[in-house]
């Protein structure tokens, strides 16, 4: 495993809630996804698909305006694929100067390396 990257740092929008006023959790997903994908390129140059997207559960909620940080590191390189992991943290900034980190989420992200013809091809060549 590799030290953990910061791919991602993101403020919430009123565009991103839902009517409770916290983060969409597919909003969230999306973002693990391309955080993801990011670490994928920091590895190789291929071009990656999502293959699997291992439980993601969520223990806190994201709010409006929280700073969302998307941590990734390789947990392992295969033949055609590779592993990451990706932890969300959130900044809650307050009014005085308060700062609170919460970790939100994480996931296991399997990416697969893919040629024009869209088949798997080696990571590493």
């Amino acid at each position: 495993m590799t030290e953990r990257f910061p791919a991602i740092r993101v403020t919430m929008l009123p565009r991103d809630t839902n009517a409770h006023g916290t983060i969409f959790g597919g909003v969230i997903l999306s973002y693990i996804d391309l955080a993801g994908g990011i670490e994928c390129r920091r590895r190789s140059p291929k071009k990656f698909v999502t293959k699997a997207m291992h439980e993601v559960v969520f223990v806190a909620p994201v709010h409006l305006g929280d700073l969302v940080t998307f941590y990734t590191r390789t947990i392992r390189i295969g033949h055609t694929s590779i592993t990451v992991g990706v932890e969300v943290e959130v900044e809650r900034l307050g009014l005085g100067g308060t700062k609170e980190i919460v970790r939100v989420t994480e996931a296991e992200v399997i990416y697969v390396a893919v040629g024009d013809d869209g088949k798997p091809i080696p990571v590493q060549s």
